[in-house]
């Protein structure tokens, strides 16, 4: 029996590392994941036998009149994708690179492999190198700490969200464990100062008032662990993570000597492509948009997610660099002048509901941008 195959326009599934394009493939390429291996051609009976008349319907695709021949083994037929097909598995992620700023050992790092255990992560400089390295194809995702529960918001990163095209596919919420950490054999009354990020210290002040021990500011908590582990000093500590610890072979003096010991940092996990919005879990969406002028137009922006009964997760307010300055009343030559922000806004709903999309829609008619940073499944409380 001959086989005929009809083009389609398909597009991988999985993360690669070179451009996704759309290709010209046979029907008969795509097999199941049991028959991957072999070659999607199924054996018939009667190979060879003289087919039947053919019939060619409106659409110019050949049907078979009757065929004597059947598949042996039905289950090498090519299976139709399901919305489960849309979506990799979990604990499919042995080949997603993740950048992050930092050196092995930072909570960034943790935070990567939190969402993705099997990953490969891939450490920069600065977080606009992070950013970069998604967008050049590098790496498949990037992670990004927004906000911390003691520290506040993260306004830098802020930026670099709207100044990229990347989209928040997932958030992850770390609980920071900060650890004195010192060479192997000391102990912690021989710590007489310690390295760290301003953030850490500044969150181990009254732990380290009771030590008497000199803070120093590093560049971060791994690459304090870092010089403190290649110095060999005896009287020099770190303020990092267990992973750090475990990486430079330093001996962990103290754990969670965190001022607030309910110390959390939310991370996003960034990607090149969105995530398809459903509504089979709690899912949240980012936006960042700016104002028309006018009276109590902030209340009536906000108010489109209060009608629908939206939750607001958080609001977040950033200067505009481009334009930083409105005029308020022309009336003294222009003179009164305040600035003009951007708002960035994390509601509880996801962009497959009916109201969320209404909600956006009427938020329209107050802004002058506004734009989606991403939907995704949130983070729940572990």
């Amino acid at each position: 029996m001959a086989l005929r195959c009809f083009p389609i326009w398909v597009c991988p599934q999985t993360p690669h590392r070179y451009p996704l394009v759309s290709r010209r493939v046979s029907l008969w390429e795509c097999s199941s994941s049991a028959a991957s291996s072999q070659r999607a051609v199924t054996a018939v009976e009667g190979e060879g036998r003289e087919l039947k008349k053919q019939s060619t319907d409106e659409m110019g695709l050949v049907r078979e009149a009757k065929s004597g021949a059947f598949h042996r083994d039905l289950s090498m037929l090519p299976k139709p994708l399901t919305a489960s097909s849309l979506y990799s598995s979990a604990g499919d992620d042995s080949e997603v690179r993740i950048s992050f700023q930092g050196i092995p050992g930072a909570y960034s790092e943790t935070a990567a492999l939190e969402a993705y255990p099997n990953c490969e992560t891939v450490p920069c400089e600065h977080f606009e190198t992070a950013f970069q390295a998604v967008e050049l194809w590098l790496v498949d995702k990037a992670v990004l700490p927004i906000e911390n529960s003691v520290g506040g918001s993260i306004h830098r990163n802020y930026d670099l969200l709207l100044r990229h095209r990347l989209h928040i596919v997932q958030e992850v919420h770390l609980h920071v464990n900060h650890c004195l950490l010192g060479v192997p054999g000391v102990t912690k009354e021989e710590i007489k100062c310690v390295l760290s990020h301003p953030q850490a210290l500044d969150q181990c002040v009254n732990s380290l008032n009771d030590l008497g021990i000199q803070r120093i500011s590093a560049k971060d908590t791994a690459t304090a662990a870092q010089n403190v582990a290649s110095s060999g000093k005896k009287d020099i500590g770190a303020i990092a993570s267990v992973r750090a610890a475990n990486i430079y072979g330093l001996d962990i003096l103290a754990e969670n000597i965190q001022d607030d010991v309910n110390n959390v940092t939310r991370f996003l996990i960034l990607a090149r492509e969105p995530m398809i919005p459903r509504t089979d879990r709690p899912y949240k969406t980012s936006i960042v948009f700016s104002l028309e002028e006018g009276p109590g137009v902030l209340f009536k922006a906000l108010a489109v997610f209060a009608l629908r009964s939206i939750n607001l997760s958080k609001i977040e307010s950033r200067p505009q660099r481009r334009r930083p300055l409105r005029v308020v009343d022309g009336s003294n030559n222009g003179s009164a002048k305040s600035f003009d922000y951007l708002f960035y806004i994390d509601f509880e709903a996801s962009m497959a509901e009916i109201r969320a999309q209404h909600a956006l829609g009427h938020l329209q008619e107050f802004t002058s941008f506004i734009r989606i940073l991403g939907c995704y499944p949130v983070d729940l409380v572990r």
